[in-house]
């Protein structure tokens, strides 16, 4: 198998589209071309874990985190990123990140601690705008159930709970057919009436090629008359962060202790408590202080994240108990997400977990 067909599975997953713009997802070490027969699966790429890499013969790396964030003007081996990259060129071994990829999908990290935490009824945190886009098509009325059928089949139509979505209005179209024309109907340079119906999908910003494609490979016409727009409204399955219910109220210090215990960390850090009972809870695995706002407006009772600096715990204002439970420990369960999902869609593809422990923080 080569790479290019296992990014291809993943990029359908965790379109590298919804990445932020600051990140650097997708192959960043390797050729796409290569050919793989087992991937290692790690949340973070050191020197170890390429060296487990190579005990293990796997030809590729996926990583949560990036291992090359921002430009390399040198590869020396000064740095630990050097030293890194260079090891798995060395030695012929991919590197491939998925990172906020894989933050922005609705199951993604955040949803996957919110699992582990057993919250019920959960929805992203903070839906990404201008992700969802419109199809506009017009087409003769007796090959718009062969159209529709395409284009829900690229994927058009599917919108959170729902699926095969369109809409179509009746139309009558005039033209006159030149030389070129495929119109079967009407004599050439004769002005021509004809039933059609204008079509309308919703589709995620990601599909757009595939859309386009199913839509001219069954139209009758050569030159198809289609527009897509913008649509600037929330999208329900894109965005950081998952929102949700615990199935009993707890108190402050019996929650902290129940985070303690399912997400197994050592402490956490977190603002005052204010007295309330904690039912709603806010996630966002990595960095999260830029969600504290969402959380709260969404009525949470706590926020879960990680890295809060000092001022942010501020920012509760004593409506919401803020808990910073360290970068890696709200994003441990990751690599098991992906394997999973690799395992479900590719199951004659070997990939394993890596045994590495790559959280660089410890605590006396």
């Amino acid at each position: 198998m080569k790479i290019n067909e296992i990014t291809k599975v993943l990029q359908a997953w965790a379109p590298l589209t919804y990445a932020e713009d600051f990140d650097n997802v997708g192959l960043l070490v390797g050729d796409n071309l290569a050919e793989c027969s087992k991937a290692l699966i790690t949340i973070d790429t050191t020197e170890a874990v390429v060296d487990e890499a190579i005990r293990e013969r796997c030809e590729l790396i996926i990583s949560f985190h990036p291992i090359i964030f921002s430009g390399l003007k040198k590869l020396t081996g000064k740095t630990y990123v050097g030293r890194t990259v260079l090891k798995a060129i060395k030695n012929n071994i991919a590197i491939y990140a998925i990172h906020t990829a894989l933050d922005n999908h609705k199951h993604g990290v955040s949803f996957q601690m919110g699992l582990e935490l057993g919250l019920k009824n959960q929805k992203v945190l903070m839906p990404k705008n201008d992700t969802l886009l419109k199809l506009n098509a017009y087409v003769p009325h007796n090959y718009v159930s062969k159209v529709i059928e395409s284009l829900h089949n690229a994927g058009a139509g599917t919108i959170s709970n729902y699926d095969a979505f369109s809409y179509s209005e009746a139309e009558r179209v005039r033209f006159i057919e030149n030389e070129e024309s495929k119109i079967a109907d009407g004599a050439k340079e004769i002005p021509t009436e004809a039933k059609e119906q204008q079509l309308n999908l919703i589709f995620q910003k990601h599909q757009e090629a595939a859309i386009i494609n199913a839509l001219n490979d069954v139209h009758p016409y050569k030159d198809v008359a289609y527009e897509i727009n913008n649509i600037n409204n929330s999208n329900q399955d894109v965005g950081m962060g998952s929102f949700g219910e615990l199935e009993h109220e707890m108190m402050e210090i019996e929650f902290l202790d129940y985070v303690k215990k399912n997400l197994n960390c050592s402490n956490i850090r977190h603002s005052r408590f204010n007295g309330n009972k904690i039912h709603k809870v806010a996630i966002l695995g990595g960095s999260g202080s830029f969600a504290i706002a969402a959380a709260k407006n969404q009525g949470a009772d706590a926020f879960i994240t990680a890295d809060l600096k000092y001022h942010n715990f501020f920012e509760s204002e004593n409506k919401i108990l803020l808990a910073d439970v360290g970068h890696y420990e709200s994003e441990q369960f990751t690599n098991k997400l992906i394997a999973s999902y690799l395992t479900k869609k590719m199951p004659n593809f070997a990939c394993i977990l890596s045994q590495e422990k790559t959280n660089p923080v410890n605590y006396f």
